[in-house]
Formats: structure tokens, sequence, C-alpha cells
């Protein structure tokens, strides 16, 4: 069911979801659009639904704007390919666990850790302009890739505020990519953790399919934009697109943990 949505709040919804799709295929983050819009406009108790219907919009976005990086940029298959399955195991695992863990927890820690990533990325403006692979290829880079992975993956499934940018940190300050490919390659591991989640929510019968496809089509939108102005743009507009983005996190997330300002 719809529930009994307005035509103006689909419309806004719409809107998110492809703001949304943009924001994803530049630096991750878009459920910071589209995810406290869908809590907004759909009825309470129904958090859930809100989060299985973004997974859904998400994933379609995510595909898109990965086919359109890896039509302009080979991507790194080798560390792609393995961190993606292990973030899907992990990603699937956090679901699943999602309930039993107290998430009050979370808020502060995230928040520190995304206000040490932000600064860190500020201090270095040449991080991440070109890609400076730390030992490329060797068992350490595997080793690092399916380890973040795993945690991140995890963290996806379990709570998720912020998994882009930790990913997209992830491998540009642990694995030296740059900008540019480490968002080609985040898109890639998305597809996985957004995916084990996805079925696990498909499985509990949560997801809003109309609104969440209507959703996707507006993110696949997005997304296609947003792949192709990084591609032209380069490194520099995805890193201040991250700034801008985790800066955001950042203020929402603390503002939630007072007061509850705007959501």
């Amino acid at each position: 069911h719809m529930y009994d949505l307005s035509i103006w709040t689909v419309l806004l919804l719409a809107l998110a979801a492809g703001s949304a799709g943009w924001v994803d295929a530049v630096s991750g983050g878009g459920g910071l659009l589209q995810l406290p819009a869908l809590f907004i406009a759909l009825p309470a108790g129904s958090e859930v639904n809100a989060l299985a219907t973004n997974k859904l919009s998400s994933i379609f976005g995510t595909a898109t704007a990965a086919r359109t990086y890896i039509k302009h940029l080979t991507p790194d298959w080798k560390t792609a390919l393995p961190m993606a399955s292990v973030a899907f195991a992990f990603s699937a695992l956090g679901a699943t666990t999602a309930h039993a863990v107290p998430t009050k927890y979370f808020g502060t820690a995230i928040v520190i850790a995304l206000a040490i990533v932000w600064i860190w990325t500020l201090m270095n403006p040449l991080m991440g302009a070109e890609s400076n692979m730390r030992s490329s290829g060797g068992t350490r880079h595997y080793a690092v890739a399916i380890f973040v992975g795993a945690i991140i993956g995890f963290y996806d499934g379990i709570f998720g505020p912020g998994t882009g940018s930790f990913r997209l940190i992830a491998l540009v300050g642990l694995l030296g990519y740059s900008f540019l490919s480490a968002s080609s390659a985040a898109k890639i591991v998305n597809l996985g953790t957004n995916a084990a989640a996805l079925i696990v929510f498909g499985f509990s019968g949560s997801i809003l399919w109309t609104l969440g496809l209507l959703m996707a089509v507006c993110n696949i939108g997005g997304a296609y934009f947003g792949a192709r102005t990084a591609i032209r743009r380069g490194s520099p507009f995805v890193r201040l697109v991250f700034l801008g983005i985790v800066a955001i996190l950042i203020v929402r997330m603390l503002c939630r943990r007072h007061s509850g300002c705007g959501g």
C-alpha cells in the first residue's frame, strides 16, 4: 500500500530521490536526503518501511552510477569484487542483528569518527587528488580492502548513516585511491551491501514497492547525471562534495542528539 500520500508528498519524495541519486553518485551520502524525507512522509511506526523503501530506490541509482563510472574509467575489479562480496555477507549479518543492538551508543561514536574524517580531509588537500596506491596488489592491500569491506558492510546493515563517507575515505586514505576512482569502486561495493539489506527487508515484507519504484526512477536520473559530473570535473570536485555532505551529516546527527531539530 502507498499509505494515503498526497500528490505533493509524492513529488517531494521524487525530488529527494533525484537529489539523493546525484549526491550518492558523486561522493556517497544520498541517504541523507532520501531517508529523512521518507521518515517525514510516512506515518509514525513505519520506520522499517522507510528504511526498506530507501534501499530499493538507492540500489537502482547505485547500479546506474556504477555502470556510468565503469564505461568511463575502469574500476579496480580485483579490489572491488572481493570487497563487495565480503560487504554483502556482513551487511546481511548486520541487518539481521539490527534489532538486537542498542543503537543509541552509535550516534556519539559516529559523529566523532565523521568529524575526524572531515578535519583530516580538509587538512590534506592533496590526499586523493590522484591515485597513489599503497602496496598496490600486495597481500596487505587486499587484507585491508577485505577488512574495510567487512566492517563497513556490517555497519551499513545495522545502522547506516555515513556509510558512503566512511567507504570513500577508507578507499582514499587507507588504500590510496584518488577520490574519483574511489567513488567508482565504492559504487560496486555499495551494490553488494544494498542488495544484502534489500533481500533481508524483502523477506520481511517491509518494502513499499509502488513508492520505492517510483523513487527509483528519479534516483536513476540523479545518479546518471551525478556520475557524469564527477567524471567530467574529477577528484577535486568529488572531494568538495564529500566535505559538504560530511559536514551536513555531522550537523544533522548532532541535532538529533540534542533536541531533535529537523529530524
